[in-house]
C-alpha cells in the first residue's frame, strides 16, 4: 500500500487533468453548475473550485460526480482507459489516490455499473453521509467496517456484504487503525437529465 505521502502527491498530480474534465463532463452532460453540484451533494462553490483546480477532490466525490455524469472515476481523471473487455487482468489495476482513499478500477468503462477495489483509511470521510440515486454493492475483504444505512448501524467484517438502494442516506467508515479494504459496485445514472429531478441532499464538506 502507498504511504501517504504517496498518495498527496500522486493525487495533486492528478488536479490538473481533473479539473478540466470535470468541467467539460459536466458541461457535456448539459448541466449548470448549481444542478450538477445539488446532483452530487456539493456546495457549486465547492465544485465551482474543483473545476478550476483550487480544491482536491476526495474519492467519494469523484464517484459522486461519475455517477451524475454517467461516466467512470478513470474518464474524471482523464485516464486512458482500453477498449471495452470482460477481463480485467491485476496487473493492469493501477492504484490511484484521492482524499486519503485508494482505488483500483476493476471493471471496464462504458458499462452501467461501476467496480472498484477500494481502501478506506482509518478517520477518513466518516462523517459525511450521502444520498444519491441508484445502488451500491460493496464486499469486505480485509478489516472492519462501520455502515450507517439510515437510522440504523452495521459492523461488517471480512466476507460480509451489503447491497442497498444509494437514496437510503448512507456513510462508510473503517473501524480498525488499519482500514479497511472493500470490493464495491454501483450503478452509474443512465440520464444525466435525473440529477435535474433531485431536491437538497447532505453534502460534501469543502
Amino acid at each position: 500500500m502507498s504511504s501517504s505521502s504517496e498518495l498527496g502527491a500522486e493525487a495533486a498530480g492528478v488536479l490538473p487533468v481533473v479539473a478540466p474534465q470535470l468541467r467539460d463532463l459536466r458541461r457535456r452532460a448539459a448541466l449548470t453548475l448549481e444542478a450538477a453540484a445539488r446532483a452530487a451533494g456539493l456546495s457549486p462553490a465547492h465544485l465551482s473550485r474543483l473545476e478550476t483546480g483550487q480544491r482536491q477532490p476526495s474519492l467519494p466525490t469523484l464517484l459522486a460526480l461519475a455517477r451524475v455524469y454517467s461516466t467512470t472515476v478513470s474518464e474524471l481523471l482523464g485516464e486512458t482507459v482500453p477498449d471495452r473487455d470482460a477481463i480485467v487482468r491485476a496487473a493492469d489495476m493501477e492504484p490511484t489516490g484521492a482524499g486519503g482513499w485508494t482505488y483500483w478500477q476493476a471493471g471496464a468503462s462504458g458499462r452501467g455499473m461501476q467496480a472498484l477495489r477500494v481502501h478506506v483509511p482509518h478517520g477518513s470521510q466518516g462523517d459525511i453521509v450521502r444520498v444519491h440515486p441508484g445502488e451500491e454493492w460493496l464486499y469486505v475483504l480485509t478489516g472492519r467496517l462501520r455502515l450507517r444505512l439510515g437510522d440504523a448501524a452495521h459492523r461488517l467484517g471480512p466476507g460480509d456484504s451489503a447491497h442497498f438502494d444509494s437514496l437510503t442516506p448512507h456513510r462508510i467508515a473503517a473501524q480498525d487503525p488499519g482500514g479497511v479494504d472493500l470490493l464495491f459496485v454501483h450503478t452509474l445514472l443512465q440520464s444525466p437529465t435525473a440529477a435535474l429531478c433531485l431536491g437538497p441532499v447532505t453534502g460534501d464538506t469543502p
